[in-house]
């Protein structure tokens, strides 16, 4: 039997531990650099373009009761509305006054401890550039992915979507797309898109009408969702990015391409409350809105990723929402990754994607299934320009991290930065590209293998303090590389490094499973999107480890191993919080790290003790 070593050895290598931890909470913390200052909201309020002078919108508090709703009214003379039928809950009103008292009322009104943000309303528009009609191929295309017009798709291949393909598809994961609508259904005058067929579409809502019908009678929505999720590889028409994701079509722009900040903003907290993990605005305008600011936020803390454009005014201010934080400001690049000429640019800037430059004629356009701008009886494929585009792009490609089982948003933003590359090329600066342009393939990778080195050292460290502990106490098992490997096992998994060196293998079910932690299975039964279920997150799965293999001489350095490994898995995620732990109150706070930590410590516990004699 192996002497015990002395007490100090022990002590030190949990301070190690200890000190592990917190410089990986600190060096891979999520992380934002950029605000907006109160004085610029106010430079831009003061210069806004589209407010409404007789509309305003008042948010009150949630839980603002109807006596207060009505004392408001009687008392300011106004007629309070909702926004929609959907604003119930987070008490979002519309009330029309004289443009004479507008600036009075809402003095008064933000003298109200009730209310939370009074102010006009205003209109977002999107911006859309010339579009051309692309006639599909009489051939096939005979590769991969075999769609007809997937050639012309220079966008797709600009962001390395023929490798990203391989890697990963979105696994269910729901993007909410905030625009005209999108041609999903075929009813009265509208019809689905011949590309769009076999697509899940969840939960529509049409914010502009206040009904469920949120078709398209623009054609910009629908040339959006086809960037983020054209079905692929259907021997028909296009590709898109992310071609298992679910479209949640949330119309808020009408058939003229404008739309209220009201409903944008209320179509944003429907998003967040119904299940969209991503959401795409392919809209925007000059001025701040403090609605729409908290909306954003409220969407961002629910663990929802917002993906906004620029702005097409060329100009070195981004737009709102995408200047908001929280929000990932998307840039233009064309065919030749130069940025486009009409892409706004700043220090806001976050990303840059394909937005296409029609200038040439059609070959420079993103290419997509859509109906015929203005006509929702008539659809082909159409060669779009501006950020509208690009911001897609981005989109789809957080809804493949997403997949991935990263649905903290603040580290999706910083997988997709920190894997974006530069122009090839061109001369590259952060104010026109921000990070760089987004690379599909590397950031599935890097949210694949998930920092599964780190996760490896974690288990090794804490695998020696918890050896050093059982030997003070006995230790009544050979350690070995059934010890060792189980640890490695249960905290990155045995072949964790494979993501990085062959992405495609590492596709493969059986092997997948391979590059994961053990409480990682909830990603296989569950989905990307949904992880994070405390049965997996917990000391549940070591236990019975522990209890099936304890009594076997030969299992039970391989059970405590297991044990050690998925301390350390949740340990590394109490610290870098990549997941929401479900049904634990605080999305990505407190509660969730201090329930992966005390669970890491019982893992720990029964590991000690199976261990020892």
């Amino acid at each position: 039997m192996d002497q015990s070593p002395p007490s100090k050895r022990s002590t030190i290598l949990w301070i190690l531990l200890l000190l592990a931890v917190v410089f990986l909470w600190w060096y891979l913390r999520p992380h934002s650099d950029r605000g907006v200052s109160a004085a610029e909201l106010e430079a831009d309020r003061a210069a806004a373009l589209g407010t409404d002078p007789d509309e305003i919108l008042v948010d009150l508090r949630d839980d603002a009761s109807a006596a207060t709703v009505a004392a408001i009214e009687r008392e300011l003379g106004l007629d309070l509305v909702l926004v929609s039928r959907e604003a119930r809950d987070e008490q979002l009103y519309r009330a029309r006054v004289e443009p004479s008292r507008r600036d009075a009322v809402l003095a008064a009104l933000s003298r109200r401890a009730e209310v939370e943000v009074a102010e006009p309303d205003a209109t977002f528009w999107l911006t859309p550039g010339e579009a051309y009609e692309v006639q599909p191929p009489s051939g096939t295309w005979e590769g991969f992915p075999d769609d007809p017009l997937y050639a012309k798709q220079w966008h797709l291949k600009q962001i390395g979507m023929p490798e990203a393909w391989k890697l990963a598809d979105g696994d269910g994961v729901i993007v909410a797309v905030l625009d005209t609508g999108v041609a999903y259904a075929d009813r009265g005058r509208y019809h689905q898109v011949e590309d769009l067929k076999g697509l899940e579409f969840v939960k529509p809502y049409n914010f502009v009408d206040d009904n469920t019908h949120a078709e398209d009678d623009h054609g910009h929505g629908t040339h959006v969702t086809g960037t983020i999720a054209q079905v692929t590889h259907n021997g028909v028409g296009v590709a898109g990015v992310a071609r298992n994701v679910k479209i949640m079509p949330l119309k808020v722009l009408g058939g003229n391409g404008s739309g209220s900040v009201a409903g944008i903003a209320d179509a944003i907290r429907y998003a967040a409350d119904n299940g969209a993990k991503v959401i795409n605005m392919s809209l925007g305008g000059p001025f701040p809105s403090k609605v729409l600011k908290n909306a954003v936020a409220y969407a961002h803390k629910k663990g929802v990723v917002v993906v906004c454009a620029a702005g097409n005014d060329g100009r070195n201010k981004v737009g709102y929402p995408a200047a908001y934080p929280g929000a990932i400001a998307v840039a233009s690049t064309q065919a030749d990754e130069a940025t486009a000429f009409y892409s706004n640019y700043g220090k806001d800037i976050d990303l840059a994607g394909p937005g296409g430059n029609t200038r040439g004629g059609e070959a420079g356009g993103v290419l997509q299934n859509t109906i015929k701008v203005g006509d929702p009886t008539k659809s082909g494929y159409y060669a779009f320009m501006g950020t509208s585009m690009a911001s897609p792009h981005v989109a789809g490609v957080a809804a493949l991290v997403v997949g991935e089982g990263v649905t903290n948003p603040a580290m999706v933003e910083q997988i997709l930065k920190e894997t974006a590359r530069r122009p090839s090329g061109k001369k590259y600066s952060s104010d026109r590209y921000g990070a760089g342009i987004v690379d599909a393939p590397a950031a599935v990778k890097k949210a694949r293998s998930h920092h599964g080195a780190w996760q490896a050292g974690l288990a090794l460290l804490l695998a020696a303090a918890v050896a050093a502990s059982a030997r003070r106490r006995g230790l009544g098992v050979k350690l070995g590389a059934g010890y060792l490997g189980g640890a490695i096992a249960g905290s990155a998994g045995l072949l964790f490094f494979l993501p990085l060196l062959a992405g495609s293998i590492a596709s493969w079910p059986v092997v997948e499973a391979m590059t994961r932690g053990l409480p990682s299975l909830d990603m296989a039964l569950l989905g990307g999107a949904e992880r994070g279920h405390p049965l997996f997150m917990s000391a549940l799965l070591p236990l019975g480890l522990v209890a099936l293999g304890a009594g076997h001489p030969r299992l039970r350095a391989v059970v405590a191993g297991l044990a050690v490994g998925v301390a350390a898995h949740l340990l590394f995620f109490a610290a870098v919080p990549v997941f929401d732990v479900r049904w634990v109150p605080g999305a990505f706070g407190t509660l969730d790290a201090l329930w992966l930590s005390a669970n890491a410590a019982l893992c720990a516990g029964l590991a000690v003790l199976t261990l020892r004699r």
